[in-house]
């Protein structure tokens, strides 16, 4: 098996969103893509499946000794040589994966946060960073407002599946919705561990909704039309958590009862639908120099 392969066949299983999201990229981007979610991926799961800390920290600085060999081309990890001749092909930036290493370290530094100020360095550093380098796998031309949309996009992602995968969360000790926000509604951790959704649980998920909203609105107001079909990737990844929110609304939250998820038909869909009107969008822009 082919480093590319391992990275395919470890983040993009057959009806997957980010298999979806992929569509109609050329080779070398999703290459880089699946090998930058498959280092997201491989790091965190090194951690999550260490019962023992002191365990879970000599992988990670094994991972951190494995980065120094990456940049000076003696990776040995197939993640990281799959990665490896993109690094300076689409100018990825070193501190940009160490930055999602110490994400990672927030894991088994803490295991709930007391309000939602101390989660955003975890949603920087977990979600937006890989936004950010999916963004410079993508291209664009505006150097400004497009890594805003990428930061906005990411935060919303990874807020989106803390909100969608709570209950496998809890169920290994980690809260990521704020302990603050837990009091504002009237619950407390040992709600979600239940089997039922209650109203006030209910109530709680569809504040965590409401922000998720508000970032998907806040990335989309920045992301230049110039620049919207080259980030066509993190478009159609928005486009499908947005419609699964949408349908975990409808169900009434019921997150700790039951796992809502989209058809593969509904995802392909959607996906074509995005990149169809994106690519339309596009020829409507006025001649470029």
């Amino acid at each position: 098996m082919t480093p590319e392969d391992y990275c395919h066949n470890l983040v993009a299983p057959r009806s997957s969103d980010f298999r979806y999201s992929l569509l109609g990229l050329p080779l070398a981007r999703r290459q880089a893509l699946c090998a930058i979610q498959a280092f997201c991926l491989e790091t965190a799961q090194a951690m999550a499946e260490c019962r023992d800390p002191g365990v879970a920290r000599t992988k990670l600085d094994w991972w951190r000794a494995e980065l120094d060999k990456l940049f000076v081309g003696e990776s040995r990890h197939p993640v990281t040589r799959a990665l490896q001749p993109h690094l300076h092909l689409f100018n990825l930036p070193e501190e940009y994966f160490r930055e999602i290493l110490d994400g990672v370290a927030m894991d088994l530094d803490y295991d709930a946060y007391p309000t939602f100020n101390e989660l955003m360095l975890y949603l920087h550093r977990r979600g937006s960073v890989a936004a950010l380098l999916a963004a410079e796998v993508s291209g664009y031309r505006d150097r400004r407002a497009t890594p805003r949309f990428a930061h906005e996009a990411g935060a919303a992602l990874l807020l989106f599946e803390q909100l969608h995968d709570v209950r496998l969360h809890v169920r290994h000790g980690r809260f990521y919705i704020p302990e603050a926000e837990m009091r504002q509604f009237g619950t407390h951790p040992g709600d979600l561990l239940a089997a039922q959704t209650t109203d006030r649980v209910r109530q709680l998920f569809a504040f965590q909704a409401e922000r998720i909203q508000e970032y998907h609105r806040r990335a989309l107001d920045s992301l230049p039309d110039v620049d919207r079909l080259n980030q066509c990737f993190l478009l159609i990844r928005l486009e499908l958590a947005m419609a699964l929110l949408a349908e975990i609304a409808e169900d009434g939250y019921r997150l700790l009862e039951q796992r809502i998820s989209l058809t593969p038909l509904r995802k392909l869909w959607l996906a074509w639908r995005r990149r169809r009107g994106e690519r339309r969008r596009f020829r409507r822009l006025p001649a470029r120099e």
